[in-house]
């Protein structure tokens, strides 16, 4: 099956756009991805999503191939922020979060949303991919599990960033937002709250 962009249309006029990016290991249509995708256009967003190169070829042959090089991932995002009228915001899971972040300012979008910013490879905290934090062109936010592998909030207190970048903390979250069975929370509770944060801040509010 070829499928190069999906759509989620909001019930109503929509209040944002979003160019949603996918994470180094899932495609676009991953359950976590549909569900956030759903949570945000339940909220007045417009999500469109779209594949890497490498995702897209895995989809096609079966095989699992590693992340593109990060200039033909920002390549491609570029040209699919091309393909929509502005205005509009860019985000992504993960590395596709990091992608979008780099980009937000130089393609014009209003702002960037990540969903888990992979702040350090886990394991390796200093190791940071923050430097363009530190200095944006455009608002941000991060919203960010509290048991994230990649970034947790006393390592990410510690961090120089840009009074622009907003920071959300999702209690008990991991990196897919799934909590511990102890905090009686569960992991579509927090991708509605991700949403709901999400969608608020692409409104300015």
């Amino acid at each position: 099956m070829s499928v190069s962009f999906l759509v989620d249309e909001p019930t109503g006029a929509p209040l944002a756009q979003l160019l949603l990016a996918h994470g180094a290991g899932a495609p676009m249509d991953s359950p976590f991805m549909d569900l956030l995708a759903a949570a945000l256009a339940a909220r007045h967003v417009r999500v469109l999503r779209f594949e890497f190169p490498y995702m897209a070829e895995r989809r096609e042959t079966g095989r699992k191939r590693p992340p593109n090089p990060m200039p033909v991932l920002q390549s491609a995002f570029r040209d699919q922020a091309g393909r929509i009228d502005a205005p509009f915001y860019v985000g992504g899971k993960s590395m596709g979060g990091r992608v979008a972040s780099m980009l937000a300012a130089e393609i014009g979008a209003s702002g960037f949303v990540c969903f888990g910013y992979p702040f350090h490879p886990p394991g390796k905290p200093e190791r940071t991919r923050i430097d363009h934090l530190q200095e944006l062109g455009c608002r941000g936010l991060i919203v960010q599990g509290t048991r994230d592998p990649f970034g947790k909030p006393d390592e990410v207190a510690g961090y120089a960033l840009d009074p622009a970048l907003r920071l959300h903390w999702l209690q008990s979250g991991e990196h897919d937002f799934k909590p511990l069975k102890a905090s009686g929370l569960s992991q579509q509770g927090l991708i509605t709250e991700a949403a709901e944060v999400a969608a608020g801040f692409m409104r300015g509010i």
